[in-house]
Parts: structure tokens; sequence; C-alpha cells
């Protein structure tokens, strides 16, 4: 027996995967007093150069989204799509910038999470149990160390992308 479920049923169901991706997604609100038309025209069609990787700009939906043009690139770097939500309300226009990990990104970051996490309640689980203090120090020492490691990494990669693709939005929102 097969049971349908709609993308909107799908999209309901909380799940750790997609609470672990939530923590890199990032969203931040700006308010402008330019028109929206006027945003759209300074972004639309640009390029975004950080580190030597180069997104453009594009429309869809309503929204202007961001992305990377990873083709030539040869090394393994985790990547943001970011969104851009714009709504006039009376004399003020309100912006959302949503970035995203890239779905083909996120699987060696969020495998990292689930295994420090692991090594971090094993350690905990163990010295409930059994508390050999050798043993739980050395999985907690072993998770935190490769957690700290990744942290380190994604702030320097990953998150400096999402910055540095924010501090471009506002300024264009700000040059006004």
């Amino acid at each position: 027996m097969y049971v349908y479920i709609s993308s909107k049923q799908f999209n309901s169901i909380s799940s750790p995967l997609k609470t672990c991706l939530m923590f890199f997604t990032k969203t931040q609100k700006y308010q402008s007093s330019i028109l929206k038309q006027d945003l759209k025209n300074r972004l639309i069609g640009h390029h975004v150069k950080i580190h030597n990787m180069d997104f453009e700009v594009y429309e869809k939906d309503q929204s202007l989204r961001i992305i990377p043009h990873a083709e030539q690139n040869e090394s393994i770097i985790t990547l943001p799509i970011t969104r851009v939500e714009m709504n006039e309300e009376g004399d003020k226009m309100n912006v959302v910038v949503t970035s995203k990990m890239r779905k083909v990104d996120s699987g060696g970051p969020i495998l990292i999470m689930f295994f420090c996490i692991f090594l971090i309640l094993a350690s905990v689980i163990l010295m409930a149990v059994d508390g050999e203090p050798k043993m739980t120090y050395s999985l907690l020492g072993i998770g935190s160390t490769i957690f700290v490691i990744f942290f380190v990494r994604m702030q320097m990669g990953y998150f400096d992308y999402v910055r540095k693709i924010r501090t471009y939005i506002k300024s264009q929102i700000e040059f006004a």
C-alpha cells in the first residue's frame, strides 16, 4: 500500500535533518525607504565576487536569488543560496535576506554534526552508566575538538560568504 504525501505535507514534517539544516540557515531583515523596483534594478544581473567565487543575482517568483557559479571550481567548498524578499508597506520597504546551504553541499556538514553529537552523547551515557573517566573524557574531547574545528572552518568559509553577501545587499539598500 502506498501513501501519497504532498510536498506541503512533507515540508510540515519535523525531522532531525531539517533541524540540523536550520543551523545553516541565516535570516536578516532590513528596512529601507527606496522603492522595490529601484532595488531590483540595482541588483538584478549584477555579479558579486567573494573569495574569487562569482555569485549572480537574478529574479525568481517575485524575489531575488543570489546563486554561486561553482561550475569551474575544483575544490570542495560549501556555498549558500541567498533569497531576497521585498515587501512594500506604505513608504517603507521590508527586505528579508535568507541564506541557505545548497542541497548538494549539505551532506558533509550534517554528517559531521551528527557524528559530533553522537560522540558527545556517548560520552555522557558512558559517564552515567560506567563512570570510567578515561573513555568518557576521550570521547568528549574528540567530539568537542572535531566540532570546534568544523565550526571554525564553517565561519571562515560558508558563514563568511553569507556575511559578505548580506553586506553587499545592505550596501545597495543604504546607497540610496
